[in-house]
C-alpha cells in the first residue's frame, strides 16, 4: 500500500527541525481541503505516514511548513515581513502502491526539496 512522509532537517543550526508545524492539503477543483495538521518529532519528522491505506488516494497535494514561526521559536530574529514564512509545497501522487517521501531542507532564507525514499 502507498504512503506519504516527510522530514524536516534545519540547515541553519544542523538538526531536525522539531516542532516544526506543517499542514496537509489535497487540491481539488474549487479549492485545497485540509487533511491533517501535525507538529514534527524530535527527529524532524512526522510520527507516522501523513496519508496511508485507505486515505492514499492519487492527486495533487501541498505541504504548508510553517518555517518563520520554527525558526522565532528557536531564538532567530527575523524581519518582519520574513523572507520565507510558510513554505508550500505542491506535488502529486500517481501511484496507489508507492511510498512518496517529501523532505525539506530550510534556513530563514533559502530551502530545497527532492522526492526521497
Amino acid at each position: 500500500m502507498g504512503r506519504l512522509t516527510t522530514h524536516v532537517l534545519d540547515t541553519m543550526n544542523g538538526c531536525p527541525a522539531a516542532g516544526m508545524a506543517v499542514t496537509l492539503y489535497r487540491l481539488q477543483p474549487g479549492g485545497a481541503q485540509c487533511l491533517r495538521q501535525i507538529q514534527l518529532n524530535a527527529d524532524g519528522r512526522a510520527d507516522g505516514p501523513l496519508l496511508e491505506g485507505e486515505t492514499f488516494q492519487p492527486g495533487r497535494y501541498r505541504l504548508v511548513f510553517a518555517v518563520a514561526a520554527y525558526f522565532r521559536a528557536r531564538g532567530v530574529v527575523l524581519p518582519e515581513p520574513p523572507f520565507l514564512d510558510e513554505v508550500p509545497l505542491d506535488f502529486g501522487l500517481a501511484d496507489a502502491a508507492a511510498h512518496y517521501h517529501v523532505p525539506l531542507l530550510a534556513s530563514p532564507w533559502s530551502y530545497s526539496t527532492y522526492r526521497g525514499s
